[in-house]
């Protein structure tokens, strides 16, 4: 059975809407990026959630629709090769791709988000379908889903350190699913800069005293290679192999689960 969109005549897609289980099957829509990861990593990160929704739908019986390779990347623009998406224009895309199946009354909907700056414009775009068909459109961050005790048991005391753009979870799954496209002789650390004179923290802000103040700072002035964070010497296969299993596992399951739901009904109630 297939289970990629991009695979399917029309003819199999809809005998797949008309199944003998009577369910019809739940349709993944991959996001991700093309941006930098680091001199090490390839730009194509994207292809790290079409592989993630290939495994779930493969393992659940679900569909998954072409992963959609740009995401909203302004922080990255300084680099090239980066592709990025206006917010007014990832938001419409977004809201396209889940209409063109909304149109036909497939509704069970699932965005597997490979770029976590694309999150709050997704929430945005799942509100307002919600408002105006009333259909409420699950979404999972990926590399945010990863649990804090997964990250200590791959990383154990090294696990804040390994983690960040240009590290953990990227670089790891990358050696592990697409080996031959890494350059681990181009890593580099990631070496902590200044602005204002103040020190940089995280990707858009700097720390004066104990407060942090937010700055539209971007991507090259956190790091000239693009190391914001992640130590990617941390990195390997074999933890790039525990978090892809993690997440199709976590993810599978939650297919199940939302086979058993009503987009239409969410069935909110109070718990003891």
């Amino acid at each position: 059975m297939k289970s990629a969109l991009k695979n399917m005549t029309v003819a199999e897609f809809r005998d797949r809407l008309s199944d003998d289980t009577g369910k019809p099957p739940v349709i993944l829509l991959p996001f991700g990026s093309t941006e930098q990861q680091g001199p090490h990593a390839p730009m194509g990160d994207y292809m790290l959630a079409e592989a993630l929704a290939m495994e779930v739908a493969d393992a659940s019986g679900a569909i998954a629709a072409p992963c959609v390779p740009f995401g909203y990347a302004e922080f990255f623009r300084a680099f090239p090769g980066g592709i990025q998406l206006r917010a007014q224009t990832f938001c419409s895309v977004v809201e396209d791709v889940a209409g063109a199946f909304l149109d036909h009354g497939i509704e069970r909907l699932l965005i597997l988000n490979g770029h976590s700056t694309n999150s709050f414009l997704i929430d945005q775009v799942v509100r307002k379908i919600r408002r105006e068909t009333g259909v409420a459109l699950a979404s999972i961050d990926l590399w945010r889903a990863i649990p804090p005790s997964l990250w200590q048991d791959v990383h154990g005391g090294n696990a804040a350190a390994a983690r960040g753009h240009g590290g953990d979870p990227i670089t790891s799954l990358s050696m592990y699913l697409y080996p031959d496209l890494m350059r681990p002789d181009l890593i580099r650390p990631a070496v902590p800069h200044s602005a204002t004179g103040l020190p940089i923290a995280g990707a858009n802000a700097v720390q004066f005293e104990d407060m942090t103040v937010n700055l539209p700072l971007n991507a090259d002035e956190v790091n000239p290679d693009g190391m914001m964070g992640g130590d990617a010497t941390l990195a390997s296969a074999e933890i790039g192999k525990r978090i892809f299993e993690h997440l199709t596992g976590v993810c599978t399951r939650f297919v199940a689960h939302m086979q058993t739901c009503d987009p239409r009904d969410l069935d909110v109630k109070a718990r003891a």
